[in-house]
């Protein structure tokens, strides 16, 4: 498979909708996805996951959602979660939601790719892939210290961020429901 990677600026009016297209481009088989937000409520720049599953839920996104503010999927979670994920959900396609650090210019940056993600990363775990799609968000300067720059993540730039993607997630799941609901009723009487 050819890897596909989408780029939109956080603070684009139109990044919502690039998330959009790039989603429908990572998923052309057009299958509901499940969304599984990674992060901790501990650590801001590390929120971002949570966010948008609180966000996404707010917004009564009619698909399964894991990971909010009030029930994180960590670090220590993800083993479990993906094993869970593929006993309950085995022929789902699953987008994968994290925070990143990254170089001085990218911060701010959205990345939609077309595989899954390796959560951790940033402060040097090695956990397992986790998701079909990914979406990152890059929210520090990659450093020795990732760990203490994740605490001085600016609220601002997570908040808007996670905005960005749960909207854009919202509008593909809506757009994906939408499809479906028009070919089962309009293909009687062909």
């Amino acid at each position: 498979m050819v890897e596909k990677n989408f780029t939109f600026n956080t603070f684009n009016e139109h990044a919502d909708d690039g998330i959009f297209q790039a989603l429908s481009e990572c998923n052309p088989k057009t299958k509901k996805p499940i969304v599984i937000c990674i992060g901790s409520d501990l650590v801001l720049g590390d929120s971002l996951g949570p966010l948008v599953g609180t966000f996404l839920r707010k917004k009564d996104v009619r698909s399964y959602i894991y990971g909010t503010l009030n029930f994180p999927i960590t670090a220590k979670e993800v083993d479990y979660a993906r094993t869970y994920l593929k006993q309950m959900h085995p022929n789902s396609i699953s987008i994968a939601i994290d925070a990143a650090v990254g170089n001085a210019d990218d911060v701010g940056l959205i990345r939609v790719i077309n595989k899954g993600l390796k959560p951790g990363l940033g402060v040097d775990k090695n956990l397992g892939v986790v998701g079909d799609i990914s979406i990152v968000g890059i929210v520090a300067t990659k450093s020795l210290q990732n760990h203490n720059l994740f605490n001085l993540t600016r609220l601002n730039l997570v908040f808007r961020m996670a905005e960005k993607i749960a909207s854009g997630i919202e509008k593909y799941i809506a757009h994906i429901i939408n499809n479906q609901n028009y070919i089962s009723t309009n293909s009687f009487g062909a």
